[in-house]
């Protein structure tokens, strides 16, 4: 054995080696670029190279949104869970447990109460991390109560979706969901309060065929997926390719389904601004 071998061994007994965290790194969705995390979540978890729109927690919305990150929870009353009994590869009470442990939530939407430019606002926001922000009795009631606490607080309803449409395990109790937020809509519009809604990637299925296109204005983030069904189940019942872009935020813009497209750097303030005025005629 060489005097450098036995050096080299020495030193290693030494000398701990330095191991680089899994998290240090982030992969841009979109581009490919490799992103230092914390600079990644400072940006707000928007790619700087091409401006991708990552999706992000509830939590981390109501941070954003609220002035100074400062807002109180609403509390939502549980509904019957697992009232198909419904089975597929799992058993839905599993399938609610595993959401509930990897996200902390107890289902797919969360409300609160705070501030947005000084004015005093509810939001509603679905997390996709929760069965895909899928559609079921709970949303739907979380929705109703986000709906009558902003009417009793006298203040807009803003409700930010990301969904991948009706939550399958509930079945037609899902789709009753539709008919009951639209009501809820309805009485916001009786109390000439404000209904605003934030699409974000994806909004899809039967949220988009309900609340997420009935509000007074529509802001969208960039190039977030916005559609009923898929782009590939169009092209097949049409037989025609669709143009580039399709289902996508400005393609939608350009076609007035959506009012305005807004980065997410400025999203609190335009929604500040937007309460502000419509308050004054409310």
């Amino acid at each position: 054995m060489s005097w450098l071998t036995r050096s080299r061994q020495r030193l290693t007994g030494f000398i701990q080696r330095r191991e680089t965290p899994d998290n240090l790194w982030t992969k841009c969705k979109s581009c490919g670029a490799m992103l230092y995390t914390k600079e990644f979540e400072a940006n707000l978890s928007v790619c700087p190279e091409c401006g991708h729109h990552e999706r992000i927690r509830a939590t981390r919305r109501f941070e954003l949104l609220f002035d100074h990150g400062q807002y109180a929870r609403i509390a939502v009353s549980p509904p019957p869970e697992d009232p198909l009994k419904f089975r597929d590869q799992k058993r839905y009470p599993d399938r609610l447990k595993a959401a509930r442990a990897a996200t902390g939530e107890q289902d797919a939407m969360l409300l609160a109460k705070g501030e947005i430019g000084g004015n005093t606002a509810v939001v509603g926001v679905q997390d996709f991390a929760f069965m895909g922000g899928s559609m079921g009795i709970a949303v739907g009631a979380a929705f109703v109560t986000g709906a009558r606490a902003a009417i009793a607080a006298h203040c807009p309803f803003v409700m930010v979706t990301a969904a991948g449409g009706a939550r399958m395990q509930e079945g037609i109790l899902s789709l009753m969901q539709m008919p009951a937020t639209t009501v809820a809509i309805e009485e916001l519009k009786e109390a000439r309060l404000p209904y605003i809604v934030l699409l974000t990637d994806p909004t899809t299925g039967g949220v988009t065929a309900s609340y997420a296109m009935l509000g007074d204005v529509h802001i969208s983030e960039p190039n977030a997926l916005i559609g009923f069904a898929g782009a590939r189940v169009i092209e097949s019942t049409i037989r025609e390719k669709l143009p580039e872009g399709f289902q996508r935020a400005e393609y939608l813009l350009e076609h007035g389904m959506v009012d305005m497209v807004v980065h997410r750097r400025d999203l609190a303030a335009t929604l500040g601004r937007l309460i502000g005025l419509l308050m004054q005629k409310a």
